[in-house]
């Protein structure tokens, strides 16, 4: 059965950051993701996934200014110096963490900065980037995000991503293949998965439409489970939604995809 990691990001979200470790131990997760760890020293996440016995799978290089609507900065020819100091910043948290795989998110095309431009940049920063974190046995990924939920994003299909990968040609980049942004931009998920299964590092998942747990919405998560598990993936699956469930314990409320499925987050 497909590995489960809880995003501490969007879920628990009823609750402080720091005890959603918590919260997502009790409810079965034995492994958590976030988005950006940077705003919390290293060593109090370090203790609270030692607490709680928990693997932290996973984090995102940062972004820019999250709070002002940047997501990445990656394909910015003016802020390649402001990325590789966070690919240094993400390192040295990766470290702290025991992360093993970076989430690089390109950025939205900056206004006034041709494609063509925009392109070459993301390609010497990912390869940058790609080479900083190699000796380190850290895995780079490269995640598309459907332009419905951010316009304009540069990076939105599964192709451009595969694109990239063979033009830096690193061993150690990835795609992280997010089912609710293809569904959005492409659909054809297990199709995808049967064809790119060896190039993909880590999935995440919420379902379409209002990104919110499996069952909510279209996609069929039994099948693409089960076609994950015929297909031999072993890696974390990340459970990146926002519960349909307002209020204390929506999260929770929300675990019955998961009971039924057999598993805690296993």
């Amino acid at each position: 059965m497909p590995r489960f990691a809880a995003n501490l990001s969007l879920l628990f979200a009823d609750r402080p950051f720091l005890d959603r470790f918590e919260a997502a131990a009790r409810a079965g997760f034995v492994a958590v993701e976030f988005q950006f760890p940077y705003a919390w020293p290293a060593a109090e996440l370090a203790e609270r996934l030692a607490r709680w016995q928990l693997a932290a799978v996973l984090h995102n290089l940062p972004a820019g200014d999250w709070a002002a609507g940047e997501r990445g900065i990656a394909c910015h020819p003016d802020r390649q110096v402001e990325f590789g100091d966070g690919v240094e910043r993400a390192l040295r948290y990766a470290q702290a963490l025991g992360v093993g795989q970076l989430n690089c998110l390109a950025g939205v095309l900056p206004a006034g900065v041709s494609p063509a431009a925009a392109w070459a940049t993301l390609v010497n920063n990912v390869r940058y980037a790609a080479q900083v974190l190699q000796p380190h046995g850290i895995t780079l990924l490269l995640e598309p995000i459907n332009t419905w939920d951010v316009p304009g994003f540069f990076l939105s299909r599964t192709e451009q991503a595969i694109r990239l990968l063979d033009e830096v040609a690193a061993p150690n980049l990835k795609l992280q293949y997010d089912l609710y942004h293809a569904q959005r931009m492409e659909g054809e998920l297990a199709a995808t998965l049967q064809r790119l299964l060896p190039r993909i590092g880590h999935i995440q998942l919420a379902d379409n439409p209002g990104r919110h747990e499996p069952g909510t919405g279209e996609i069929r998560f039994p099948f693409l489970f089960d076609c994950m598990d015929a297909l031999g993936y072993a890696g974390w699956v990340g459970c990146e939604y926002r519960p349909a469930a307002d209020g204390p314990l929506g999260t929770e409320r929300g675990l019955g995809w998961l009971a039924d499925w057999g598993c805690r987050g296993q």
